[in-house]
């Protein structure tokens, strides 16, 4: 016979090892979609108070559009790197001081009247204004259909001949030629291109890199865009067909020599490296030159740039002989938040500093530093938190931009009621359709809903938009997770698409 104590301790042992069996299973489940709000509060405070954000920080603020309640928030005051959430504002700056309809408009000067024989015994002078729109990547269209309307405004002039030089003159923006407190290692790639009030290619240009045909040879290495003045090092091998493929593109600063390095096995695809520009606005003067020639204007100088702190190449003497725009700045703006583009982010913000310049600003005054004052008195104004808003730039390559969640949340409360409160929401990117977030929160409640500026710089990313949850209600959130180091099998990105995708699903009221 077996003791009864012997017998209860076995039962116990069961018992425990049961419960403990079954606390492993309902761990490793997702918990149950909340059906309150109390629920779902619950369930954002269990996700960003998770162990594995011990050493990072979260900003997270959610909102009701519907009834202007605060649905839940978590350190919202906290002052966090928001990366390129950063471009939600000069986007509603934009819009709110430009209007939807404002195009950039840039002037053709000449330092002489043309004749009537069509010669201009002088320069062809291009003041740039920060059109951001003079790019064809990514489009249909030919390199050289930037320049079609240059051409046909000087048709229109009867310009048949310039003696003279063709100028890029980026005077128009003061400063240095990158945002402020940049780092030096983004300078190089193409998201830190120069700033210039022309730009040409978001001013950065394809090298096209394919294999050699035998073992040994080094890569062919081709521009994919005309004319561009850089010096390529070729450093690349080819190697067997199966190996590792590694490029390096180096360019030192201030230089034209593209030094690149690398390994690419035989047979493989080609590949595309960006490489940035110095004096871009030279390489558009260069290609308008070689433009002009194809439709017959013969150019007898040269092709050059001037940028501040130089002078302008025009006087109260020039003549104007045509203009070109841009695109409604709604094209602009949705150009440049949905693939979240540096370099036209930062020329809106730089012509908006230029065109809204204090009468009494210090002539030292960079047009960042302008645009900057700009966006303060934008947020005084329209009462939101300028004090928790302090940005050195306005793409948010900047470590040193802040902003608490609190006044993200804000700005997308007060342009949710704005007269471009549509254009606002069109131009950020939709969860699995287009932009940053194409390939994002796919098959989830999120996709085509989610409306949101990404942000991510290394240790710092964000979220920031519009969702409307299963129940019809319309909410704004900001969520920001900064020095967060993810364990195996996490990302950040993920991590802030779980809160976006628990709002998305929520039934509740």
């Amino acid at each position: 016979m077996i003791p009864f104590t012997l017998i209860r301790r076995s039962l116990i042992a069961c018992v425990v090892f049961a419960a403990a069996f079954a606390g492993t299973r309902a761990a490793d489940e997702p918990p149950a979609r909340p059906r309150t709000l109390d629920e779902l509060r619950a369930q954002l405070d269990s996700l960003v108070t998770a162990p594995r954000f011990h050493a990072a920080l979260w900003g997270v603020k959610v909102v009701s559009l519907d009834t202007g309640g605060v649905w839940f928030e978590h350190h919202a005051d906290r002052f966090q790197s928001p990366a390129s959430n950063c471009k939600l504002y000069p986007a509603a700056l934009a819009l709110d001081r430009l209007g939807r309809d404002y195009r950039i408009v840039t002037p053709l000067f000449a330092t002489a009247q043309p004749d009537g024989a069509g010669e201009l015994r002088g320069d062809l002078v291009v003041s740039g204004r920060g059109d951001p729109s003079w790019q064809t990547r990514g489009t249909k269209k030919d390199f050289w259909a930037t320049f079609e309307p240059f051409v046909a405004a000087l048709d229109k002039a009867g310009v048949r001949h310039i003696t003279g030089d063709v100028v890029a003159d980026t005077t128009f923006f003061r400063g240095v030629p990158t945002g402020a407190s940049w780092t030096a290692d983004d300078l190089t790639e193409d998201y830190g291109a120069e700033i210039s009030s022309i730009a040409l290619e978001d001013n950065f240009a394809d090298l096209r890199v394919t294999p050699g045909t035998t073992v040994g040879q080094p890569c062919t290495l081709a521009f994919v865009q005309p004319l561009t003045g850089l010096v390529l090092d070729n450093r690349t091998t080819t190697i067997a067909a199966g190996g590792a493929r590694h490029l390096d593109r180096t360019r030192l600063l201030g230089e034209n020599i593209v030094h690149l390095f690398g390994e690419f096995p035989l047979g493989g695809a080609e590949q595309l490296v960006d490489v940035t520009l110095p004096r871009p606005a030279t390489w558009f003067a260069t290609a308008l030159k070689e433009a002009l020639a194809r439709h017959g204007i013969r150019v007898d100088g040269v092709a050059r740039s001037v940028r501040w702190p130089d002078a302008p190449a025009t006087t109260t003497a020039s003549v104007k002989l045509g203009e070109i725009a841009s695109p409604p700045l709604h094209e602009l703006i949705a150009a440049l938040l949905k693939p979240s583009q540096n370099l036209e982010t930062d020329l809106v913000f730089f012509h908006l500093g230029e065109k809204f310049r204090a009468a009494d600003a210090p002539a030292l005054q960079t047009s960042e530093e302008s645009a900057t004052a700009l966006l303060r008195e934008f947020l005084r104004t329209n009462h939101l938190p300028a004090d928790e808003v302090r940005f050195d730039e306005g793409s948010g390559l900047s470590r040193n931009n802040l902003a608490t969640t609190n006044a993200t949340v804000a700005l997308l409360q007060f342009m949710s009621g704005h007269r471009a409160a549509k254009d606002f929401f069109d131009a950020l990117p939709i969860a699995g359709v287009d932009g940053t977030l194409r390939r994002r929160m796919k098959g989830t409640a999120a996709e085509n809903n989610v409306h949101a500026k990404t942000g991510s710089l290394r240790y710092a990313d964000s979220l920031s938009g519009y969702v409307t949850t299963a129940a019809g209600e319309r909410l704004a959130f900001g969520f920001m997770l900064n020095r967060y180091v993810p364990p195996a099998g996490r990302t950040a990105r993920t991590e802030l698409e779980e809160l976006a995708v628990l709002l998305a699903s929520f039934n509740g009221h």
